[in-house]
């Protein structure tokens, strides 16, 4: 049986500089799997990529074996996979039921889908009930990270990208939002995670990719990628993990 997600020799260009090159990644259905990297390495990229939002140059992206290459964003959304953006992209001048209305813009004509995925956030985001008419412009960062996250759950995604979900949040927000995370994941999302946190995602996925300069330098289970020396050097602190570890 195919993976849920395939993506097969994906590379992506700006100008003449080869953002991705050459990616394999799969994910099953219910996984959570992360992709790490420094800063540059082409995380954004490739879940942009995913979402149709950038052009691909070489290789496929297939959902349950169909070829997303030719798809609209619009169209890739409605076939079920949604992103949640790095830096949360929310409307400010909108409220927050409206920014939550348009992520269901490709389901418009399901009022009682709608009103049932409004409900999940709600839910999940009680917070986020109590303000919806309020302006996202005013909510903190935290309130307008869930705020991106449920905008991106609007459209029942089988498959959610989250680019950077933890970034610039408060060490008890960034719990939060990683237990929410793992809820989502436990309701039946499938669930790519790019995130700089890496002990935070590895510790919430199943297994993990890294990346770097455009390419995959390894992949593995999460137990195996926390136990490799090179991975902790480079994304989990060095001594500062081997002294959490030993806590």
């Amino acid at each position: 049986m195919a993976p849920l997600l395939e993506i097969s020799g994906l590379s992506v260009s700006y100008g003449g500089i080869r953002a991705l090159d050459g990616i394999d990644l799969h994910l099953e259905k219910g996984e959570i799997v992360t992709v790490l990297g420094a800063n540059g390495a082409g995380k954004s990229t490739l879940l942009q990529a995913i979402a149709g939002l950038v052009s691909i140059g070489e290789g496929s992206i297939a959902l349950n074996g169909e070829n997303l290459n030719k798809a609209s964003a619009h169209e890739i959304v409605r076939k079920g996979i949604s992103l949640s953006p790095e830096g949360r992209r929310v409307f400010p001048t909108l409220t927050v039921e409206e920014n939550l209305n348009l992520g269901a813009y490709t389901r418009q004509a399901e009022r009682a889908g709608v009103a049932q995925a409004k409900d999940r956030v709600f839910t999940l985001f009680p917070i986020l009930n109590e303000r919806k008419r309020q302006l996202a412009g005013t909510l903190s960062g935290g309130e307008q990270q869930m705020l991106a996250i449920g905008r991106a759950l609007m459209s029942a995604p089988t498959v959610l990208l989250l680019d950077e979900p933890s970034l610039g949040l408060a060490p008890i927000l960034v719990k939060q939002i990683f237990d929410i995370i793992a809820e989502i994941n436990a309701q039946g999302t499938t669930i790519l995670l790019v995130e700089q946190n890496a002990l935070k995602a590895l510790r919430v996925a199943s297994r993990g990719y890294v990346l770097e300069n455009g390419r995959i330098a390894a992949a593995g289970t999460s137990h195996d990628l926390k136990s490799d020396p090179k991975i902790r050097e480079a994304y989990l602190g060095g001594s500062a993990f081997k002294k959490k570890q030993a806590r």
